[in-house]
């Protein structure tokens, strides 16, 4: 017969150390897994990026800007 004042080898006495229930670790293991593959995937972003690269437009009609472009475009098919 067991006695209730006496802990099971499956509960945590009073006086154990917070460190060794499992179920302690079990609730951090995941903010824990999280921050790191945060941290992994800033360093994955950081280190891979691709260059920013500037493209110069070319011909007259990229130096049109696109409202003046567009309203050519619609207008240059119609016979007035």
């Amino acid at each position: 017969m067991s006695n209730r004042n006496t802990p099971s080898d499956d509960e945590p006495g009073p006086n154990e150390p917070w460190w060794s229930v499992g179920m302690v670790w079990f609730a951090l293991a995941g903010p824990a897994i999280v921050v790191v593959a945060g941290l992994v995937t800033a360093a994955i972003a950081v280190h891979g990026a691709d260059p920013v690269l500037r493209v110069e437009p070319s011909g007259a009609a990229a130096a049109t800007p696109a409202v003046q472009a567009r309203n050519h475009a619609a207008t240059a098919g119609r016979k007035e």
